[in-house]
């Protein structure tokens, strides 16, 4: 258990490098979390400093992730080695959730911090690479078709959960576990924007074809 505790505690370290505060330090001190929506995430960043800032916070949020998926659950930490008694499977879980929860809630950044999305894509799709495609073209089409970015994202992270599970299971119980946990997670951090799409006061991207007269 000191294995995963020790690789949980990393992968959250991992995850609460923001991609857009990192990006920041050397831009005038930019704080996304000021600015536009408030949010720490490529959206904002899109909206706020344009598609290159936008692009290098997608390249680190979504790399972290990655990386902690990657690298951690292989990884023989000096002193503490591989527990033979922990399947690497139940490894990689817990520290692809711990690298999403550092981004939603970063240790060093006062545990502000974006809503996990671009993290928990880049993991999904690493841990289950057959789905990037159908879970990619869900997340384009929902934005073309109605504008709204976290409508997009929450109904992607639902759906890869309900094609992991038709696809995966009984095989990969963990695999669907952890994509319905995620799914849970984006959901709650999205309340924000459920709340403004139900009273129509959300922002819209673009000119989507359900708006269109």
């Amino acid at each position: 258990m000191l294995e995963l505790g020790l690789k949980f505690a990393l992968a959250y370290c991992l995850g609460s490098i923001l991609g857009s505060l990192a990006i920041g330090r050397f831009h005038s001190g930019t704080d996304l979390r000021e600015v536009g929506s408030r949010n720490p995430g490529a959206t904002n960043a899109l909206r706020t400093h344009g598609k290159l800032y936008a692009l290098g916070v997608m390249i680190i949020d979504v790399g972290k992730g990655v990386l902690a998926v990657l690298v951690l659950p292989a990884l023989a930490i000096p002193g503490v080695g591989l527990d033979p008694d922990i399947g690497r499977a139940l490894v990689i879980y817990c520290v692809a959730f711990a690298a999403i929860l550092g981004h939603v809630f970063p240790l060093w950044h006062g545990f502000r911090g974006g809503k996990g999305g671009a993290t928990a894509a880049g993991i999904v799709c690493c841990l289950a690479p057959l789905l990037a495609g159908p879970v990619i073209g869900l997340w384009v089409l929902v934005i073309l078709l109605t504008g709204l970015v976290g409508l997009a994202t929450v109904l992607t992270t639902i759906g890869a959960a309900a094609l992991i599970g038709v696809t995966r299971l009984p095989e990969a119980p963990g695999l669907f576990v952890f994509a319905c946990l995620v799914a849970v997670l984006i959901t709650y951090t999205h309340r924000g924007n459920i709340r403004r799409m139900l009273n129509g006061t959300e922002a819209i991207v673009g000119r989507p074809l359900l708006r269109r007269k």
